[in-house]
């Protein structure tokens, strides 16, 4: 039997970049998967929640809960760590005592960033099929690595894919300076935030900067055409997918 897989789209991906969504389909079903998508869904309320709007944010995450209905022989997987990070850890207070706290903890167990889900679950090491040349850096975003443990599985992946070679940058696990309205808060603060992560980036002779979230790759990728710096950014799915 296929695996089932509800996929979760977050508003950046879907607004700004449908492809990586696309691809994170591509690669689910290239091992095996069987995946389903919901179109009423909308966003898993971390906007609000970061913005101090908690009662706001609350009304979204039923919405969330109600899109993804408790079904155990499902999995709810996002090509964002950002939003897998705020369903599992910040739900927790948003239904602290409330009816919803059952449903909540059924749908933090299902809920998976895309390549924790292939490593982790699936038991995957490599997507055979994938092709990219030059050499790479990687961005751990603060969501992937702080909130949902996640280091090892996408350099996995990207390891396996011949001609792509890593090379680790200075503070990797240091923020790239998005913080969602932080750059919009403290925008002389998230630039030279960008420009140190950047800058040590390029120092490794890297010409990618790979991540698991969008969020901080569009912030990174800003900068660097600002600057007119000779490095690209790209997503995990679009690397899996891509050459096939």
């Amino acid at each position: 039997m296929p695996t089932a897989v509800d996929i979760f789209i977050p508003c950046f991906v879907d607004q700004l970049f449908p492809e990586t969504a696309m691809n994170m389909v591509k690669v689910l079903e290239s091992v095996g998967c069987e995946v389903h998508y919901n179109s009423n869904q909308t966003c898993c309320g971390q906007p609000a929640y970061n913005a101090g709007y908690k009662k706001e944010s609350r009304e979204v995450a039923c919405k969330f809960l109600d899109d993804f209905p408790n079904e155990p022989d499902r999995y709810i997987v996002s090509p964002s760590a950002s939003c897998v990070g705020m369903v599992r850890n910040s739900y927790a207070e948003l239904f602290d005592g409330s009816p919803e706290q059952g449903r909540y903890h059924a749908t933090q167990r299902r809920i998976f960033e895309l390549t924790e889900f292939l490593v982790d679950v699936l038991g995957v090491s490599a997507i055979p099929q994938a092709r990219l040349q030059g050499r790479y850096t990687y961005h751990d975003s603060c969501s992937a690595l702080r909130e949902c443990g996640i280091k090892i599985a996408p350099r996995q992946l990207l390891d396996a894919i011949p001609g792509l070679e890593r090379l680790e940058m200075a503070e990797n696990e240091t923020c790239c300076g998005f913080g969602g309205t932080f750059a919009v808060k403290f925008e002389a603060i998230s630039v030279a935030m960008a420009e140190q992560k950047v800058e040590h980036a390029l120092a490794t002779g890297a010409e990618y900067i790979i991540s698991t979230d969008t969020s901080c790759l569009m912030h990174l990728d800003a900068y660097i055409r600002r600057e007119k710096k000779p490095i690209k950014t790209l997503h995990v799915a679009d690397v899996l997918a891509s050459g096939w």
